[in-house]
């Protein structure tokens, strides 16, 4: 399940539930090879098949670079940390803390997740503090002499969130920045969750995404789109959609998971029944009302009344 998707990235299947096509690792091949996104325990032997069919050894992997600290992203960073002894572990300050002591991280997915939780991610094992380093924005990890990887601090979606600019293809890595667009499916969905949802931040991610100019955006869920100007811009409308339908139903006091269905539940109508399950196990109606919700109570309670904009 591991193929070249452009110049020295090679892109994992994790196989999330067996399912393919939904969560992504990817590699960026180079003298000091890094892993983005390890994807969650679950997933571990998929990953690991993934790893040693490009023939990387337990000695062979540099770093092991995480957007975020949400299970199906960063779910098995300790047990991969454990598989490739010499590999450090990159992860946004806010989430460090987290993969070294994961309980409370662990608690609130079962709030989130319940059942699903040991059935489809596992868990998460902590990670020594000392193989962690906590990248700012714009600090960079050397892959090869000619060759880095850039964190770029992009909240919005979790405040724990970073991007990468691969600076060899020019390609960025947007983890759930921009949202979740599943091939087969063709649908671009928001990623909201609480409790970090913001949409100004969310928006202003895009635009430095954008300002970059990348030749391709690397989702985790799912793959490597090549028109990148057109898929940014969507991510913005789209979220931008999603925030008017719920602060319409907010302010009308009405169920804002309903509205959202009502609005954006007919886009997958007509598709495949299993994989828009699968979507929306990944990325569901409920989580994304949650996150719109908390948003607005909070910006209520701050005397904001929020909008949408461009």
């Amino acid at each position: 399940m591991a193929k070249e998707i452009v110049g020295g990235i090679i892109e994992i299947d994790t196989l999330l539930g067996g399912w393919e096509h939904l969560t992504a690792g990817f590699v960026i091949t180079g003298d000091a090879p890094v892993l983005i996104e390890t994807g969650s325990q679950s997933s571990l032997d998929s990953l690991l098949d993934g790893l040693h069919s490009i023939g990387l050894g337990p000695e062979d992997l540099a770093g092991v670079a995480v957007t975020h600290i949400h299970l199906d992203h960063a779910g098995a960073v300790g047990d991969v940390a454990r598989a490739f002894p010499n590999a450090t572990v990159y992860v946004h300050p806010n989430g460090a803390r987290h993969l070294v002591d994961p309980s409370r991280l662990v608690n609130s997915a079962a709030m989130v997740y319940g059942d699903l939780l040991d059935s489809l991610y596992g868990r998460l094992e902590p990670t020594e503090s000392s193989r962690i380093k906590v990248l700012d924005d714009h600090e960079k990890i050397a892959v090869s002499s000619n060759r880095y990887l850039e964190a770029l601090d992009s909240p919005g979606h979790a405040k724990h969130h970073l991007g990468f600019f691969d600076s060899s293809t020019g390609v960025i890595f947007s983890g759930d920045a921009v949202g979740v667009l599943i091939p087969e499916l063709g649908v671009l969905r928001p990623a909201t969750p609480p409790p970090d949802f913001d949409l100004d931040l969310v928006l202003s991610s895009i635009d430095k995404f954008a300002a970059y100019n990348p030749t391709g955006i690397a989702m985790a869920h799912y793959g490597l789109f090549s028109n990148p100007a057109e898929l940014l811009a969507k991510g913005k409308d789209v979220v931008n959609n999603w925030a008017h339908v719920a602060e319409k139903a907010f302010n009308e006091d009405k169920d804002i998971q309903k509205a959202l269905e009502e609005a954006f539940g007919p886009e997958t109508d007509s598709l495949d029944p299993v994989l828009v399950e699968r979507f929306d196990t990944l990325n569901g109606m409920h989580s994304n009302a949650d996150g719109f919700k908390r948003w607005l109570e909070l910006r209520k309670q701050h005397g904001n009344h929020p909008h949408t904009h461009g």
